[in-house]
């Protein structure tokens, strides 16, 4: 029992200086970075019965802004367009800010450009979804994005010897 207790004691000692070796990542703030909304052909478009055909690009890019830390960017652009018109053009950029400390190098990459646009996801669609609703059209509810996966099959094309830039769906 003696010994039970020494380990737990040896485990549980803090480090010298207060040093803390263990990775932490985390979401420092989120923020719209760059917002447009652009409604070309009102008020005639609200006139056109016929639902627009709607096409969704997105990028992420990532960049250290200091110490530890990095701003993840998620850009999402919408073209919605009806019978030759543009119904609505929206352009946003959203970003987070994340401290990543004691992780591993070979693991910054993915969970800049995997795991930190999952986890700005949900906030950037809403922006665009009330974007779009307080511009007279119906909400667009964006489809969940497998930005883990889409990563994992870009770094994959990439070692095939495909060039690509950022993490992108056209």
């Amino acid at each position: 029992m003696d010994d039970q207790n020494d380990f737990n004691a040896d485990a549980g000692a803090p480090l010298p200086n207060g040093e803390d070796t263990s990775p932490a990542a985390g979401l420092i703030s989120q923020y719209v970075k760059d917002l447009s909304f652009e409604n070309p052909n009102a008020p005639a478009i609200y006139q056109n019965p016929n639902a627009p055909q709607i096409n969704v690009q997105f990028d992420i890019g990532a960049n250290q802004v200091g110490d530890d830390v990095h701003e993840v960017a998620l850009k999402i652009e919408i073209r919605a367009e009806s019978d030759g018109q543009v119904a609505f053009l929206v352009e946003l950029s959203y970003a987070g800010l994340f401290g990543l400390r004691n992780i591993p190098a070979e693991h910054v990459q993915p969970f800049l450009l995997g795991e930190a646009p999952r986890l700005l996801f949900p906030f950037a669609r809403r922006v665009v979804a009330d974007t779009i609703r307080d511009g007279g059209f119906p909400p667009l509810l964006l489809e969940p994005i497998d930005f883990g996966g889409l990563y994992m099959q870009q770094a994959a094309q990439q070692g095939a010897g495909t060039e690509t830039g950022e993490i992108g769906q056209a």
